[in-house]
């Protein structure tokens, strides 16, 4: 009998499910159904359900798997030691675990910090700084703090190892949940991101998920495994990776282009010469995802025309009206070629200046730059977003964006380009840690490339 898995994808427009024979790694079916966040999620889920349901008369559908980014996701604050050390580090981290972080501190926190931190109403708060058997003093203050305060928010505890027993206690004293994680820097130039990536998810799953008021029970919050983009990145890292028969596909990047942000995911082969503590003091990030939160579709469309302005990139003169009235209605539908062409033009421009952001290094709070990411040894990207799905152009407008070489930053030379059509890269992740060959062998057939 085949054994089948259900992939759910609970996003905040749409829930996406499906159903994948877990046996021979092949997508049986899917079904789509606008997010029910009005009411409770689990009907547009189970409206998607009985869908697969009519789709496979008399199929096991009780194995499975979702991850979520409805209800605004994952909002992490990240508060550290030094603003261009661990803080950036536990940033660039969170991002990596998938959250949006909403709120960086570094030093000695204060009541105006906590103020500050309060006021960016995080889901989970990641305290980190000092390298091991480093000085601890400014993560054990900051740890009494956050036990001083009202907030009650749940703590990954990812600094300095020789003190993470004292933290857990201080915290502990003061009420507040908190996880111990590896340093996420133990020493200076060695980032460490994958312990406090799922300490992250942990709480995520135990604390947040539930609390998002998204559905009333427990029933939802038993079902999801991980944030949208946590699951994201690990089909990525399974793409790149490959598992058992299947080949990886090596250095990777992956474009996602939503209605609010474009999120950006890259998997690459380390350079001995770029992870040195020479080259970066907080270390380098090999598999990272970065956002965009200045470049969407809908609500941020105007930010993609002043980007595109800003980097100097040909544009339609017409295209800053149009971006214009998409932020104004966002549940705008293209009508027409005329709307059609805005939409790709949009979308060119926000692949194209993210692909820059990424290549070059993200922008620290200080205004300076992280290094940034050699990308000419990339050998696939692909596209993500409704906007190119839906658009039969979308292959040229991945060219358009790789043949770029305005910015000076080293872009991919060689990479095939593909489309995530069939929204494989989340059940991609979902599946990695239970059936990875099976998980391998959907993105073989999907985005071979």
């Amino acid at each position: 009998m085949t054994r089948l898995a259900v992939c759910g994808d609970v996003g905040s427009t749409y829930t996406k499910l499906l159903a994948v024979d877990v046996d021979a790694g092949t997508l049986v079916a899917t079904a789509e159904h606008r997010t029910t966040v009005d009411t409770d999620v689990l009907h547009g889920y189970d409206a998607c359900l009985s869908r697969l349901a009519d789709a496979l008369p008399g199929a096991d559908l009780t194995c499975q798997y979702v991850c979520s980014s409805a209800g605004g996701g994952l909002r992490l604050a990240v508060v550290g030691y030094e603003p261009l050390v661990t803080a950036d580090a536990g940033h660039r981290v969170g991002l990596s675990a998938g959250a949006r972080v909403v709120h960086v501190a570094a030093g000695r926190l204060d009541r105006a910090a906590v103020s500050a931190l309060r006021a960016a109403h995080p889901d989970v708060v990641l305290l980190v700084g000092g390298t091991d058997g480093g000085d601890a003093d400014v993560l054990l203050h900051n740890a009494a703090r956050l036990a001083g305060t009202r907030l009650r928010i749940p703590v990954v505890a990812a600094g300095n190892a020789d003190a993470t027993d004292e933290v857990l206690a201080v915290l502990a004293a003061g009420g507040v949940p908190a996880i111990a994680a590896p340093n996420v820097l133990p020493r200076i130039g060695q980032l460490n991101p994958a312990g406090a990536r799922a300490a992250i998810r942990e709480v995520f799953l135990a604390h947040v998920i539930g609390g998002k008021k998204l559905s009333r029970g427990p029933r939802f919050p038993s079902l999801v495994r991980a944030a949208t983009p946590d699951a994201v990145l690990a089909g990525v890292e399974l793409l790149a990776d490959g598992a058992g028969d299947v080949p990886g596909r090596g250095d990777v990047i992956v474009v996602d282009i939503g209605g609010a942000t474009t999120d950006v995911y890259s998997v690459l082969t380390p350079d001995a010469e770029l992870s040195g503590p020479r080259r970066e003091v907080a270390g380098t990030l090999w598999r990272s995802r970065t956002v965009e939160g200045d470049l969407g579709m809908r609500w941020n469309a105007p930010g993609i025309v002043a980007a595109a302005d800003a980097e100097k990139l040909d544009r339609e003169p017409g295209l800053a009206a149009a971006a214009d009235a998409r932020a104004a209605d966002v549940g705008l539908l293209p009508a027409d070629d005329t709307d059609r062409a805005a939409d790709r033009h949009l979308a060119e421009l926000a692949l194209t200046v993210a692909l820059r952001r990424h290549a070059r290094g993200e922008r620290r709070a200080d205004g300076s730059r992280r290094p940034g990411r050699d990308l000419r040894q990339v050998r696939l990207v692909v596209g993500s977003g409704g906007v190119l799905r839906h658009d039969p152009h979308a292959p040229a407008v991945l060219a358009a964006a790789l043949t770029d070489h305005a910015g000076g930053y080293p872009l991919p030379t060689r990479a095939a380009t593909v489309v995530d059509h069939r929204y494989v890269l989340a059940a991609m992740g979902l599946l990695a840690a239970d059936h990875p060959e099976a998980a391998a062998r959907l993105g073989e057939a999907h985005l071979g490339g």
